[in-house]
């Protein structure tokens, strides 16, 4: 290996310059960097909203590299091992630079990939930065891992957070570059139909617009964010959820600056650190336990009577934002115009679809997998699984939300709702509107339709529910 050997920087979920280990170890070798984006089968296999959102992310991180006089190689295959080695022989690449990912899949195929390369002669580095703490470096006292939120934090919170790496100046290229596929060739928006185009305002794209988004909230929003976060019709969140997922910007640098906040005195700024140990906490929870995304945590849940047609009419009204109850509705509704929901609003969603009409998470989750811009898998299974009752730390299945209630307490004035729910209303938001524009034409909804009665009474939707807890055989 010489100095002009180059090196492939495979970017994954990790689509930015800044604090990004991989990227600033392979430049400081003085070699050559190749930088590379896969479609493989884990690509493929995306819900509609996040493939389409990575394409965008992907395209984005072109734009960045090339206005560093770099690029970004795109290749597809049947097998990210298979393009890694028809890289290898067309470039000479001799060594391979990625950052980790925890999910099973994505483990597996690294772990192949590694020991291949490894095997040929090759050098192959994976380095952290989707996560502030590797999940395996996180023990209780006894060894073990943590299987409770607040005992995690409590942790954590004095570990310290590595100090955010700056961009390199420069990524040194090959003398010759590899031939590369255009992302439009890719369709990545193909399942979106035209939904893209309702989504798309509402995304901020990109590293650059997620630390301004980061810079933003630190400055305006931070300070009352304990409070405003639950209130959905108020912008009182950072909504860097989108960011994160893929990698926009690192967890470290949102950490960085919610202690400064911290520092600076504004009220809001411990909790908002809480919220990013809280999706450590997910990812921890899926290293060691990984069937945490497929089947119940808890295992006795796995034989809770929950109802498992995703098709029904009462899931259709759940998926449409028809079910009668402005809450929940106003939540889908948002959902569908701008890839993501308010995290109370999600909370109420889950708990309506799992308990109400006593439907099995994994359809929900599902659901979130297919239409969330920021769509997550640690965040997401962890989410429905404690809200259904049957994760790790869970709120218990007899905590049945009230829509109603809710809505009064977080919504008094009713924001929200008007801000998403067009029927029975004379001027109608127009984001209201904007739902009946995005959602498949199959569906034959309308705004000048009457707004739905509910489909299952919420009184008695609860009483069936806590029916069935007390009737369980476990």
């Amino acid at each position: 290996m010489t100095e002009k050997t180059p090196i492939l920087m495979w970017f994954r979920r990790d689509l930015r310059l800044s604090d990004h280990a991989a990227l600033t170890a392979a430049c400081a070798s003085g070699r050559p960097v190749i930088p590379l984006f896969i479609h493989d089968p884990l690509v493929a296999e995306l819900g509609a909203a996040p493939k389409w959102r990575l394409g965008l992310g992907v395209g984005a991180l072109a734009d960045r590299l090339a206005k560093m006089e770099s690029r970004l190689i795109l290749r597809r295959g049947a097998d990210a091992l298979t393009v890694l080695q028809e890289l290898i022989t067309q470039t000479g690449a001799g060594s391979v630079y990625w950052s980790r990912l925890y999910d099973p899949a994505s483990v597996a195929r690294d772990k192949d990939i590694k020991e291949t390369l490894k095997e040929q002669g090759l050098e192959v580095r994976s380095f952290g930065g989707h996560l502030m703490f590797e999940p395996w470096t996180v023990e209780t006292k006894t060894g073990g891992y943590y299987k409770v939120y607040t005992p995690f934090w409590n942790a954590v919170k004095e570990l310290g957070v590595d100090t955010p790496r700056a961009a390199p100046k420069q990524i040194p290229a090959p003398e010759v570059w590899p031939d590369s596929d255009e992302l439009d060739q890719w369709e990545m928006d193909a399942a979106m139909n035209r939904g893209a185009d309702v989504v798309r305002p509402f995304v901020q794209l990109g590293e650059l617009a997620a630390q301004d988004r980061l810079a933003r909230f630190t400055a305006d929003k931070i300070a009352s964010y304990k409070d405003n976060r639950n209130l959905p019709g108020v912008d009182g969140t950072s909504n860097l959820s989108e960011n994160l997922s893929l990698g926009e910007i690192s967890p470290h640098q949102c950490w960085q600056a919610g202690e400064r906040a911290m520092q600076e005195g504004k009220q809001g700024a411990e909790t908002f650190l809480k919220e990013l140990v809280w999706r450590e906490f997910a990812y921890h929870l899926m290293h060691h336990t990984p069937h945490l995304l497929k089947s119940s945590w808890r295992k006795e849940w796995d034989a809770f009577p929950w109802k498992t047609d995703g098709e029904s009419a009462e899931v259709m009204a759940w998926k449409q934002g028809r079910t009668g109850v402005p809450f929940v509705d106003a939540a889908m509704r948002e959902l569908y115009v701008t890839g993501r929901m308010h995290n109370r609003a999600r909370m109420i969603v889950a708990s309506y679809l799992t308990k109400h009409l006593m439907t099995d998470w994994r359809i929900g989750m599902a659901w979130f997998e297919d239409t969330l811009i920021d769509w997550d898998p640690a965040s997401n299974a962890m989410g429905w699984q404690w809200t259904a009752g049957s994760g790790p730390d869970a709120s218990p299945f007899f905590r049945v939300f009230n829509p109603e209630t809710q809505l009064d307490k977080f919504d008094p004035e009713r924001a929200y709702t008007s801000r998403w729910i067009a029927e029975d209303r004379g001027k109608p938001h127009k984001d209201a509107l904007a739902y009946f524009d995005a959602v498949p034409r199959s569906w034959s909804l309308s705004a000048d339709a009457d707004y739905p009665d509910p489909v299952v009474p919420l009184a008695e939707g609860r009483a069936r529910a806590l029916d069935a807890y007390e009737n369980r055989e476990f």
